[in-house]
């Protein structure tokens, strides 16, 4: 018996690295697995249908049931294909896992257009293309009297959530993606839907394009930077242990998840019913930002002191 037994999941970019462990995983605990990847380079260029059909052989010779999808799930019709698959394959979608993402990394005094619009588009337009479709699956069966459990665990990043200089794109890709997670969670709670973020660290063909081969373990040591390290705790959201769930981003990786917080109110300063005056600001300042408690790191640009 697995925690996954009966159920449908959809992994995009889940022919390499972390999507191609979380579709090794959830079919393991159970779910039958659309296997969705363009097959593309770490920049998003070129296709390849080898990849995707590959972790679907490695599936079904483990003795589960998988099907490929070779489209972007960044555009309308590739995402809604998507979902179509899945229900018309085995008749129902219970599990979307949002993982598909290039990169293209530039100052952003360098950065082109072309950088900026196809990260976006991969990643932001791709996580939200896909619940749209999902969600809107799920919400007819709601109206229709059917019970449902659906689950989208949609990719973050550090880079987002702390900001990575050299990834404007990136950064505002996966900020957004965390922001939409939580937007998602409230909007379809009333459905039996949960959505949650994850912010994965692990090794990639994306991460080496920046850090190399940073963190690589010694032969026989446990690798924190595996990207298989990231799927145990997404099959886990995705289960119906996990129904409680929804609404939160968290750092995985190692051995390690974290739970985050989102932005909070740490400083204020008030004129008390009128306007301020400019002037007045550069005194009331020393208030507004003596704001963190000692010992927590400041993430950004530092204030001056």
């Amino acid at each position: 018996m697995g925690l996954l037994d009966g159920k449908v999941a959809i992994v995009t970019g889940a022919g390499r690295g972390i999507g191609r462990g979380e579709a090794l995983m959830l079919a393991r605990e159970g779910a039958r697995v659309v296997v969705n990847d363009l097959g593309g380079e770490w920049d998003g260029s070129g296709t390849d249908d080898r990849p995707a059909q590959q972790v679907v052989d490695e599936i079904t010779a483990a003795g589960s049931e998988a099907v490929p999808h070779y489209e972007s799930a960044s555009s309308w019709d590739g995402a809604k294909g998507l979902i179509d698959l899945a229900v018309s394959t085995w008749g129902r979608l219970d599990i979307l896992v949002n993982n598909a993402g290039i990169l293209r990394d530039a100052m952003s005094f360098n950065m082109t257009e072309q950088d900026w619009d196809s990260v976006i588009d991969v990643h932001l337009k791709g996580h939200f293309a896909t619940s749209h479709f999902a969600a809107a699956h799920w919400r007819e069966l709601a109206k229709g009297g059917d019970p449902t459990s659906g689950r989208i665990i949609n990719t973050a990043s550090e880079s987002g959530l702390f900001a990575n200089p050299g990834q404007a794109n990136y950064a505002a890709a996966k900020a957004g993606i965390a922001a939409l997670s939580v937007v998602l969670a409230r909007e379809l709670a009333k459905y039996g839907v949960t959505v949650n973020a994850i912010a994965p660290r692990a090794r990639t063909r994306m991460t080496e394009q920046t850090f190399g081969d940073f963190g690589k373990a010694e032969a026989g040591a446990f690798d924190a930077l595996h990207p298989d390290n990231i799927a145990p705790f997404v099959a886990w959201l995705a289960s119906d242990d996990a129904a409680h769930v929804s609404g939160q981003v968290f750092i995985v990786w190692g051995s390690e998840v974290q739970l985050l917080r989102s932005w909070e109110i740490v400083g204020t300063i008030d004129a008390k019913g009128r306007r301020w005056e400019p002037e007045e600001l550069t005194a009331a300042s020393t208030d507004l930002f003596a704001r963190r408690d000692p010992g927590v790191p400041a993430y950004g640009v530092p204030v001056a002191e």
